[in-house]
């Protein structure tokens, strides 16, 4: 079961660094659309947080966060947490 458990908080990590990065990317191309990108890119069972706004000017930053259950039950959830950022593509 701890093998299981340490496979699924693997896979969430890649799932909030996808997600991330997705909804990073699409802020910064249209802005107002990264969280909707960032949810749609996690699988929803993780329950994915994502917050676009971040950045400086000619940057964007988007953190996700999503919840991994558990599975042993001694163990409580795992939050996962993953920002990523990208260049504001937007002309100027």
């Amino acid at each position: 079961m701890a093998a299981i458990q340490l496979g699924l908080i693997g896979y969430g990590i890649s799932q909030a660094g996808s997600a991330a990065r997705a909804a990073a990317r699409a802020e910064s191309l249209e802005p107002g659309n990264g969280a909707a990108a960032g949810v749609a890119a996690a699988s929803a069972w993780l329950d994915p947080s994502v917050d676009a706004g971040g950045g400086g000017s000619d940057t964007t930053t988007a953190t996700v966060v999503v919840t991994v259950p558990s599975v042993v039950p001694l163990f409580d959830p795992v939050t996962v947490e993953r920002s990523a950022t990208m260049p504001n593509d937007l002309d100027p």
